[in-house]
């Protein structure tokens, strides 16, 4: 059986997901046969896997990091938030409902602990090591009952936890301590010690405070990474993230031709897989810039319409803010837009949807001759094709089903004059299209641009993981971090007071004490015992070619993972 690590954070965006890619990739370097693993993941950039299971983008990259092919083990609980209270449940891959977050909370994420422990034992058995990434911070005492991401599965495998803090944010001894002296005394048997991310300047200035640490929790400190720019990798969710980060963060690389091009991507609510603008802002001379205001599109030479989890919350975002009657504009005069996956459904004639908003039929903005409605069932592919005479790789994620009427054929949707619309996320990662769409682009824009003739997205992109790989292996104590990996986490660990409080007030467990044994699963979710999951899981495993067993709401039909019936209404 393979060892592991999880690596959880003082806070949501304190770096989990880059540390993680970069420990596969130190790992796989040194050669290490190593798989990412997060149990449940929440967020709107999501990819399909070869055998059509959608992951979170984020494991995808770290599997990438690792140089192994990503599969639904990896990530078997997605949450697609839909709205403030509620989210699309995905199952292994395959999407079993909405569901509230109360709730999901309230008995149903605890009743899915054995279904991600029998994930990462799956992990465990084909791999050297497993590095787990957590979710938020594993002192969340509202929400540790029922924790099956953080605690919940470091003590499922007895994983030591590596906590990492940003410095950048500040206060960063004060979320170590307090993230531990939080936890209650067998959680915190686990938590190993600390890393410090974002640091600027002199680390010696810097190591007083650590030693101080020490003295106070008992735990050291494995590494000090540095404030970086422009990492580039896919995380979660926020602005903040991807490649098209070193655009906005540092110079943008001189335009191959006379001129640069600017593209705008509008802002839309619940936007979802925002990265298929990364490799638009890898190429020399292309600005990318999200706005939320029709005059931020006035200079812009190609408008993007992105995808998004509400497509019709989108459109009327899009025409409240009069975003929606300047794309209209720009259509007429024969300037650049793009539709991907929601944003191509919006500019269609109509929309009928019965199973996202419920709205019904809507009249979309009508600049492509297409009519969309959508289906409960969830469209997963990874489709091959060509486009503009190159080759084009990309994956689909869509509830929408077009009804392509006319147009010249682009990708599965259309093109008519300078607005293209197509459901394929990533198809800008095909380098050869891409310089052949932003030479139309730039001709349809009157501008003088010329795509560099080199640019390879994939080179680009190991490149940044090589360089997360860099940060661990430099400025980590990797010889330490191995021992954990290998062995656990070390013995005697002191108790950091007060520990946890009771779950409930005037509850019977003390402080200090682990939490009472998980319930057995409520009402309303029925879960399969792990050790009947193994044939259907098999079909997820790093060498496998089949594709997932289905799930379905509401009833079972074959070898099934999981049934959820769903709440009708989040509240």
């Amino acid at each position: 059986m393979g060892g592991g690590l999880l690596v959880a954070g003082t806070t949501s965006d304190a770096g989990k997901s880059v540390v993680t890619a970069g420990i596969c990739r130190w790992l796989v370097r040194r050669g290490v046969k190593v798989a990412p693993f997060k149990a449940q993941n929440m967020s709107l950039n999501s990819f399909v896997t070869r055998e059509g299971a959608e992951i979170g983008r984020a494991q995808a990259m770290q599997a990438q990091a690792a140089r192994v092919e990503p599969t639904a083990l990896m990530n078997p609980v997605l949450l697609k938030p839909g709205s403030d209270r509620s989210s699309q449940v995905v199952l292994m891959g395959k999407p079993v409902g909405e569901m509230s977050a109360r709730g999901y909370h309230g008995g149903r994420q605890e009743a899915l602990l054995g279904t991600v422990t029998d994930c990462l034992e799956q992990l465990r058995s084909t791999y050297d090591a497993v590095i787990c990434e957590g979710a938020g911070s594993p002192a969340e005492i509202n929400l540790r009952r029922t924790d099956i991401v953080n605690m919940g599965i470091a003590r499922a495998a007895k994983f030591p936890v590596l906590v990492v803090g940003d410095i950048d944010r500040g206060g960063v001894f004060a979320s170590f301590f307090g993230t531990t002296a939080l936890l209650s005394a067998e959680d915190q048997s686990l938590v190993a010690g600390y890393l410090v991310n974002k640091f600027r300047g002199d680390v010696s200035l810097l190591e007083p405070g650590l030693d101080m640490l020490y003295g106070l929790t008992g735990r050291r400190t494995y590494g000090v990474l540095p404030f970086t720019h422009g990492l580039g990798i896919d995380e979660e969710d926020g602005l903040r993230v991807s490649m098209r980060g070193a655009v906005r963060e540092s110079v943008v690389a001189p335009p191959h031709g006379e001129e640069v091009l600017r593209v705008a991507v509008c802002a839309v609510p619940l936007m979802s897989n925002f990265t298929d603008v990364d490799a638009l802002a890898a190429e020399p001379g292309v600005v990318v810039r999200f706005v939320d205001r029709a005059d931020e599109l006035a200079d812009a030479d190609l408008v993007i319409a992105p995808g998004t989890r509400g497509t019709v919350k989108a459109l009327a975002w899009l025409r409240e803010r009069g975003l929606a009657d300047a794309l209209v504009r720009r259509a007429a005069e024969g300037r650049p837009v793009l539709g991907i996956c929601g944003g191509f459904q919006v500019l269609g004639e109509r929309i009928e949807d019965e199973v996202e908003s419920r709205a019904g039929v809507v009249d979309g903005l009508g600049l492509l001759p297409v009519r969309v409605r959508f289906d409960r069932a969830k469209t997963l592919a990874r489709p091959v094709g060509s486009a503009l005479g190159e080759p084009v790789e990309g994956y689909e994620i869509h509830h929408g089903v077009a009804d392509v009427r006319g147009g010249e054929p682009f990708l599965d949707g259309c093109r008519v004059g300078a607005v293209w619309g197509t459901h394929w996320h990533g198809s800008l990662e095909s380098d050869g299209f891409r310089r052949r769409f932003l030479v139309e682009v730039a001709r349809a824009a009157g501008r003088r641009f010329v795509p560099a003739p080199d640019t390879s997205f994939g080179v680009l992109r190991e490149e940044q993981l090589d360089r997360l790989g860099d940060l661990v292996e430099e400025h980590a104590d990797t010889d330490a971090l191995w021992r954990l990996i290998e062995g656990g986490a070390p013995g005697g660990l002191p108790f950091v007071p007060p520990g946890a409080p009771p779950a409930v007030p005037g509850a019977a467990e003390s402080r200090g004490a682990a939490p009472d044994p998980a319930p057995q699963s409520p009402e309303g979710l029925e879960m399969a015992r792990p050790e009947a999951l193994g044939e259907a899981r098999k079909s997820h495993g790093p060498d496998a070619e089949a594709k997932p067993q289905g799930l379905d709401v509401g009833r079972s039909a074959g070898p099934e993972i999981a049934v959820v019936h769903v709440d009708q209404e989040a509240k």
